[in-house]
Order: structure tokens, then C-alpha cells, then sequence
């Protein structure tokens, strides 16, 4: 593992390491192409393995099965001859495959052949009253917590939301010993018959034994309130209670600890600020890139692979790196590929992998009420923005989300539109009586991510570049 990248150039630069993208790099440095994975995390895994290689949680059982799979991968891919940088954030990917990535402070950039956006998913914004309240969390940030440092909560507890995840997080919790005091069920009652026509896919895919005894094992130690169609975080300064209806009746739970999670979307922003184009997935209510059958995108020589091609999870995500991988070592190496597993194999495992997808996406549909937020509740958490503030520069000539930045600045904080551009399209299609395919996103560009002014000047320059900058 390296803190710099040794060459200017590479074959495959593969930008992420969870599954897809550790699937992927192991693939093309086996296949003998010079390949770079870049990933901003301490260690491999991404979000589903996280700190595969350093969690200090030692009781396999407690974060299950499908967790230490990912040991094999990591493993694969160290042995590989894969050059890997951990802590490199890479805030720019531009039409000609030229990378920009800061590691330790200094920023520089590499070139690539072919490139491969493993760059998973992100939580869904889940937008209710009191959301911003110190105290309440995503699940997936307890999860990352849990992962790396073992730490679960001791203090009176709610999650709340819909997802496998939610599920999986409560399980791994208690295995931990640590305190669920309730959950409460978003998931929509007539979701269910509507997953009907899945249900016989979805019984026969791994999904269905693993969440039914996860399920079970979770309800036989907390309450669990379903049909939630209202949800609040109430606290003067910090969260005190949660709020919530169910079937009519209003509750109030004392919580000092409030997770929230209603599933998990692409992570498009480094995708979109390539000019690949998405388009809105009716289904899974998010943006999706356009992909060919091997994840190549409308841009040349540029794959998508693992969630942030479209929800899958980390089964999907495996194969969908090796399937990207594949097509980088038919285009760069074509000798090479005839030893990579061949591809109606891989079209197989796919299709096996996918399998229960469908009912998942339809059963766990986020409802209306929790992705569309109205009055005071805060969409832009960056700059405190309100649903009533976008409503009204929609009602003074916003058109969409990038004519709102001009109104309001929604998008242009620290987090650049992760937790706020779903909602933004959402509202302003609804209150424009609009698709969101034609409301449309934010419009990317680099960087992507945050960095500093000494991170841009330590960028090397050549002579040319001084000159230019000195108009010489």
C-alpha cells in the first residue's frame, strides 16, 4: 500500500475499494494491467466491509456472515499487484481520464486508460422536523461506528425508518450489547400488496431466510411499531423525545439517541461532474448513470460498477466490478481476458445475485411524507434551508435545483448536495407539477469534495503552467 502514486499514468484506475471496486481491481491487476485503487476510507471495504482488516470486534456472529466475506476480497486484491491509497480523496475525473486525488495535504494528478467509478451509495435524506437535532443520526453513521470502533449505544435509543439496513444495524446492536429501547416502521402498509407480484423471486433469493431470522431475532428483544406515518425529533438544544403516529394515534418516546434511515441511493456526485449522463429511476426514486450491459457509460472509456450503477448491494456489487473489470481487460488486453471467468458465467451470477431485488425496492418505496418535507423542516442542512424557503423561490421564478443556488444556496455547501439534491428535486417537481427527470439535479463540477487552497498550490507545475498563469 502506497501514500502516493508511483507512476503518471495507468492502465485501470479504479476509484473506490468496497466490493465492486475491490472485485474490480483484483480482476485487472491479475489479468496484468497496471492498475491504481484509490479510496478514501483508512482501510478497504467501504461501507458494507468497513475496516474489514482492523475491526476491533472480534465475536464473528455479531456482524454476521455476509460482513466477513469481504476478507477474501481485501486479500485478493493486496496480493494482486494492485497499487492501493487509502485516505485519497478524488475531487475531480474529467472526460480525458485525468484524476485528481489529495493524499496527506497535497494534491496531484494521474491519468488512465480505462476508469472504473466504484463509488457506492450514499443514505437516502430523510428530511422530518428536528432531523439537524444533536442527537439524531443515520443509521449508517452508527453503523461506521460500530464497525471501527465497536461502539453501540447504552443510552435510551429509537431507530426509525424502513430497509434492510435498519434491520441488519438493530441485529448488530444487540449482538454488541448494546441498547434498542424502539424501532419504528416507516415502511407504508400498502407497500406490501404491492410486492405481491415479487414475492415468489424474492423467496427464492438469499434475501428472504436471511432477513426473516434477522427479523425475528430483532422483534423477540424490542418493541416495534409499524405503520409510522408521521415522525418528529423534539429537544431544546438536543434531542429529548421522538414524536410519532401510528394508525392514527400520536405517541411521544424519551430518546437521546435517534437513527434514521429509509434505504440508500447512488453516489453520482463524482459521476455526474464527468458529464455522465443519468437519468431518474422511477423506482428506486433516485439518479441512476445509463449503462450499457457492462457498466460503460456516455462517456468513453469510463465504467460504473457496484451501487453506484444502481442499488444492488454487496452480492451485485461483486459481480458488477468483475463484469467492468472484465470489459477493461477485452479493451487494453484482449490475450489477458480468455483467463478471467467467462462472461455468460458472470451473466449468471448476476442474474442470481439480482434475484429478490425487485420486492425489496417496492416493499421498502420510501413514502411520500418522508422524502417531501413541508414547512420549517430543514432541506439544506449546509445552509439551513427550509422547504418553505425553496417553495418560495419556486413561487418567485426557481425553475430548478440550479437556479435555486442563485435564491438560496441549497447545494453549495460542505456536502455539495449529498444530503439535500433528492429532496430539492422531489419538491420542486412536485410543486412544478414536473417529472424530476425534467426538474433535473445540481450541476457538478470539480472539486467534488472539499479541499484546501494549499492542497490546490502544492499541485506539481510545469513550465508551461507558470507561464500561462503569468500571461507570459
Amino acid at each position: 500500500m502506497t501514500t502516493t502514486p508511483k507512476r503518471d499514468s495507468y492502465d485501470v484506475v479504479v476509484i473506490g475499494a468496497g466490493p465492486a471496486g475491490l472485485a474490480a481491481a483484483a480482476t485487472t491487476a491479475e489479468a496484468g494491467l497496471s492498475t491504481l485503487l484509490l479510496d478514501e476510507n483508512v482501510g478497504p471495504g467501504g461501507q458494507v466491509w468497513r475496516a474489514i482488516a482492523s475491526t476491533p470486534v472480534v465475536e464473528r456472529d455479531s456482524l454476521g456472515a455476509d460482513y466477513w466475506a469481504g476478507a477474501d476480497l481485501v486479500q485478493a486484491v493486496r496480493a494482486s499487484g494492485a497499487e492501493i491509497i487509502q485516505q485519497a480523496t478524488v475531487w475531480s475525473l474529467d472526460r480525458h481520464l485525468e484524476i485528481a486525488l489529495s493524499v496527506g495535504g497535497a494534491s496531484s494528478f494521474v491519468k488512465a486508460r480505462r476508469v472504473i467509478l466504484a463509488t457506492g451509495a450514499l443514505e437516502r435524506p430523510f428530511p422530518i422536523p428536528g432531523w439537524t437535532l444533536p442527537g439524531v443520526m443515520t443509521a449508517g453513521a452508527a453503523q461506521t461506528m460500530l464497525k471501527s470502533s465497536a461502539l453501540v449505544p447504552d443510552a435510551p435509543t429509537v431507530i426509525a425508518g424502513q430497509g434492510p439496513l435498519l434491520w441488519l444495524l438493530a441485529a448488530q446492536i444487540l449482538r454488541l450489547g448494546g441498547r434498542i429501547d424502539c424501532i419504528l416502521d416507516t415502511t407504508e402498509r400498502r407497500n406490501y400488496l404491492a410486492a405481491l407480484p415479487y414475492a415468489l423471486g424474492f423467496v427464492m433469493s438469499p434475501y428472504f431466510a436471511k432477513g426473516l431470522a434477522m427479523m425475528r431475532e430483532v422483534k423477540a428483544k424490542v418493541r416495534v411499531v409499524s405503520g409510522v406515518s408521521e415522525l418528529a425529533a423534539l429537544g431544546d438544544g438536543r434531542l429529548a423525545s421522538v414524536s410519532y403516529v401510528s394508525r392514527g394515534r400520536r405517541e411521544t418516546i424519551p430518546a437521546e439517541l435517534l437513527l434514521l434511515h429509509q434505504g440508500v441511493v447512488p453516489n453520482v456526485n463524482l459521476a455526474m461532474s464527468a458529464g455522465i449522463e443519468h437519468r431518474w429511476d422511477d423506482r428506486q426514486l433516485c439518479w441512476s448513470p445509463v449503462l450499457d450491459p457492462d457498466g460503460n457509460t456516455s462517456v468513453a472509456a469510463i465504467a460504473i460498477a457496484g451501487d453506484g450503477a444502481g442499488i444492488g448491494g454487496a452480492s451485485v456489487a461483486v459481480v458488477r466490478g468483475r463484469i467492468a473489470a472484465r470489459g477493461a481487460v477485452e479493451s487494453l488486453a484482449p490475450a489477458a481476458a480468455a483467463t478471467l471467468t467467462a462472461e455468460n458465467v458472470l451473466r449468471t451470477t448476476l442474474a442470481q445475485a439480482e434475484r429478490g431485488r425487485a420486492l425489496l425496492d417496492v416493499l421498502f418505496r420510501p413514502a411520500p411524507q418522508f422524502r417531501i418535507p413541508s414547512g420549517d423542516t430543514v432541506v439544506c442542512r449546509c445552509e439551513e434551508v427550509t422547504a418553505k424557503d425553496i417553495l418560495d423561490a419556486v413561487a418567485i421564478g426557481a425553475t430548478g435545483p440550479n437556479q435555486l443556488k442563485a435564491y438560496r444556496r441549497t447545494g453549495m455547501g460542505p456536502c455539495q448536495g449529498r444530503l439535500c439534491g433528492l429532496t430539492v428535486t422531489e419538491l420542486m417537481a412536485q410543486a412544478r407539477g414536473k417529472s424530476p427527470q425534467e426538474i433535473g439535479y445540481y450541476r457538478l463540477r470539480a472539486p467534488v469534495k472539499p479541499i484546501t487552497l494549499a492542497e490546490l498550490a502544492s499541485v506539481p507545475k510545469t513550465e508551461a503552467d507558470v507561464k500561462a498563469v503569468a500571461r507570459q
